[in-house]
């Protein structure tokens, strides 16, 4: 299975386990344009940390790697990776990378 795909399972997994907490209408869709946080994001803020924590838990045990995702470079980043799905799996791909597991 190609990385992208291991990721974007990895990613859908913490969906799944986020969405079991949620009430149904503010559940995650598993869609690449599924919006997450910011004007268009149905989550709040304690739902969206829980989905970062899931998705960097999901993303360690895939890769056999120790990263963080959110941390202070994201603060300078023009286009916010936690605007939908498909940002967030392809700021994952870019840190993997950087870290060297890719």
């Amino acid at each position: 299975m190609a990385n992208d795909e291991r990721i974007t399972q990895a990613v859908y997994a913490a969906v799944d386990q986020l969405n079991t907490q949620l009430p149904p209408g503010v559940q995650v869709d598993k869609s690449l344009d599924a919006p997450l946080y910011g004007s268009t994001g149905k989550l709040e803020s304690l739902d969206f940390v829980t989905l970062i924590m899931e998705v960097e838990e999901k993303i360690n045990a895939e890769f056999g790697t120790d990263i963080t995702i959110a941390d202070e470079n994201l603060l300078s980043k023009e286009k916010s990776p936690f605007s939908n799905l498909g940002t967030l799996i392809e700021y994952l791909q870019e840190l993997l990378s950087k870290e060297g597991v890719l």
